[in-house]
């Protein structure tokens, strides 16, 4: 699923997000940057993901985790990036 959601996000420019019944019946969203697209796929499956601070690739969070439930409640489904870890390297980096 990972892998999946790597290669779309490298094709990808915008996303078209389907919601209705599978079979039944479907309704089509207008076009949406990738980011939003993808925030409200997720959010339709309840599934948050987040990239690994070592390689950066998506990680699928676990349900109920507190990275889950603290995603879903700022609504960011897709690659939440809180920061936090970006001055540390910077100032690693200096030291070089």
């Amino acid at each position: 699923v990972e892998h999946d959601f790597i290669m779309a996000t490298y094709l990808a420019d915008r996303v078209v997000v389907y919601s209705g019944t599978p079979g039944v019946e479907a309704t089509a969203a207008s076009p949406q940057s990738l980011l939003t697209g993808m925030n409200m796929f997720l959010q339709s499956l309840q599934v948050t993901f987040r990239r690994d601070p070592v390689n950066y690739r998506p990680r699928i969070n676990k349900r109920g985790s507190q990275k889950d439930m603290e995603q879903k409640k700022n609504g960011n489904y897709f690659f939440y990036d809180d920061g936090a870890d970006d001055e540390e390297e910077e100032d690693d980096f200096d030291d070089i």
